[in-house]
């Protein structure tokens, strides 16, 4: 464990050094000031305005650090030949792979808090006093980090194995798909064959539900999440990626890196 907090701890560092996270959370942030400007000119609707956005937000800067950094976790160490000395350490793979997984989220729960605090404060702004559904949206920001530490997985996984262009693109159409999962599971059984729907059933299953990780509506409306849904939620998200983790540990375990 402790090698594995040193190779995170590093990641970290490394993540904050780097400029474009902070050019990536200087935009959230500027999209939370039009926010409140576009909430002003909504008479009515200004926490939907600005809570939509926000969160819109926060979910598309959180995604594209989640995929382009957490793809370059691996070929960016293999490029840099560091990965080579490190390994060469009493540092094996499986922690190598858990500690830049461990420091990039890390990075994301200090930039989703960040963001999300912006959020707040610009609906406190427009708002002037607050009410108990509210608090909503730190249950959706909550989400929006679980859903991208899935990411991460996913990335860090397809990274293991290919190219980091091809894992970009993999992470990013896995992600897409996994936006739909429930529309795949509603689809109507009678027009495919029973084997068809046995697969499109167990396919639905397999692949990662982000849409369970959206609550922006509830969040704009300031409506409260039930607290089973948010045990569930967290649930899933640490059971998929340490299976997704898992996989991963496993591919790079075997691949050959001279």
């Amino acid at each position: 464990m402790k090698r594995i907090a040193v190779v995170a701890l590093n990641t970290f560092r490394e993540a904050v050094r780097d400029r474009v996270l902070y050019n990536l959370v200087f935009f959230a942030l500027v999209m939370m000031a039009a926010s409140i400007l576009a909430g002003q000119i909504s008479i009515g609707i200004e926490q939907t305005v600005i809570v939509t956005l926000g969160l819109s937000a926060i979910s598309v800067i959180g995604l594209l650090i989640s995929v382009f950094i957490g793809v370059g976790l691996v070929s960016k160490e293999m490029d840099k030949r560091t990965l080579y000395a490190l390994l060469a350490k009493p540092v094996r793979r499986w922690e190598f792979l858990l500690g830049k997984f461990g420091g990039l989220v890390l990075t994301l729960a200090v930039n989703t808090a960040a963001m999300g605090m912006g959020l707040f404060l610009a609906l406190l702004y427009a708002k002037q006093t607050l009410e108990r559904g509210d608090a909503t949206v730190f249950v959706a920001v909550y989400f929006i980090w679980l859903k991208l530490a899935l990411v991460v997985a996913l990335a860090l996984l397809f990274s293991c194995f290919t190219t980091p262009l091809l894992a970009i693109l993999f992470t990013a159409g896995l992600y897409v798909v996994g936006l739909y999962v429930q529309e795949l599971r509603d689809l109507p059984k009678g027009v495919m064959s029973p084997g068809m729907a046995a697969f499109t059933k167990w396919l639905s299953y397999l692949l990662p539900n982000f849409e369970n990780f959206n609550v922006m509506a509830l969040a704009a409306h300031g409506r409260q999440v039930p607290g089973a849904f948010i045990v569930q939620n967290t649930l899933y998200a640490v059971v998929y990626c340490t299976l997704v983790l898992t996989t991963a540990v496993a591919v790079f375990s075997k691949r050959n890196l001279k």
